[in-house]
């Protein structure tokens, strides 16, 4: 039931993180506040393909 997923940054495009969801209890694209190495500070990054 979990699915792996890679989190891309909203303000530069880079898909920095990979981690999984399990797709029973979050059907909607996640949205999680993680570091941007490129930025240098905490952004928001949301679920890709």
């Amino acid at each position: 039931m979990r699915v792996n997923i890679t989190l891309q940054c909203t303000e530069s495009g880079d898909r920095n993180y990979i981690t999984t969801k399990n797709k029973r209890n979050n059907p909607d694209r996640l949205e999680l506040k993680k570091y941007s190495p490129r930025l240098k500070r905490s952004t928001i990054h949301r679920e890709t393909k």
